[in-house]
């Protein structure tokens, strides 16, 4: 049998591969996080107005579009979210399990701009040293900031 599914395989070549692919495995949104950090260690953490109440407070974060280099993805959403520019730096998460999502995290280096909120978006946002983080926080943005592994 197997040998049957190898030689079919090869016949298929091409398109009808990545087809099949497509069919067989999960299709995922990935959502990606930015942790910025001031000179002091303070993190930058954000009032997210369409988040579930009592859990507004996060990073910086947003769902990549098709074609977006991760790492771009942050630099983006803090752009819109905040006004400010940053440098993506070092991956810290990678991870799948969340049902149809990929969670994806990079530090991210300050470098200019002026904070000014998408009110749409954005509540509130604030710097917080990462021993003072606020009550109604996402759990897992709080694992980020503390350098944990998230419990998946």
């Amino acid at each position: 049998m197997k040998r049957i599914i190898a030689r079919l395989w090869r016949i298929i070549r091409g398109p009808m591969q990545w087809r099949v692919l497509w069919l067989a495995h999960a299709k995922f949104m990935v959502g990606v996080t930015g942790v910025l950090r001031d000179d002091a260690g303070r993190v930058l953490l954000l009032r997210h107005r369409m988040w579930p109440e009592g859990r507004q407070w996060g990073l910086p974060t947003g769902y990549a579009v098709k074609g977006e280099e991760f790492a771009q993805t942050v630099v983006r959403e803090v752009r819109e979210e905040t006004g400010l520019e940053v440098k993506p730096g070092r991956l810290v998460q990678l991870t799948s399990g969340y049902k149809l999502r990929i969670e994806v995290a990079y530090e991210a280096q300050l470098v200019g701009g002026e904070l000014k909120i998408d009110s749409f978006e954005i509540l509130e946002a604030k710097w917080f040293s990462p021993n003072e983080l606020p009550d109604g926080m996402q759990e897992s943005h709080r694992l980020l900031i503390l350098g944990k592994e998230p419990n998946v």
